[in-house]
């Protein structure tokens, strides 16, 4: 891989750090924002950035755990509103 490309990374990866951890974002909502795939931006947080800022990644790893652990209750939230329209609407 050429140097240019290398730095292209490198600096998409940043990019998607640092929107994850000034905003408190998740990977889907991020790569929708930045125009990316989330795969491409899950692969750039979890595999290049610990090699470009291991602190970055750190905090970018507490952001995407919390989410991890909200998840679930997001998911409850959203069937639990879906029912409650299905049951107002009959």
């Amino acid at each position: 891989m050429n140097k240019q490309k290398v730095m292209e990374i490198e600096q998409r990866t940043l990019n998607a750090a640092r929107f994850i951890v000034e905003n408190n974002s998740t990977i889907r909502k991020t790569a929708k924002k930045l125009g990316y795939s989330k795969s491409t931006v899950h692969t750039d947080l979890t595999k290049n950035l610990p090699l470009c800022n291991k602190d970055l990644f750190k905090q970018v790893q507490l952001v995407i755990d919390t989410n991890k652990q909200e998840r679930a209750l997001r998911g409850g939230l959203a069937l639990k509103n879906k029912y409650l329209l299905l049951k107002q609407e009959k």
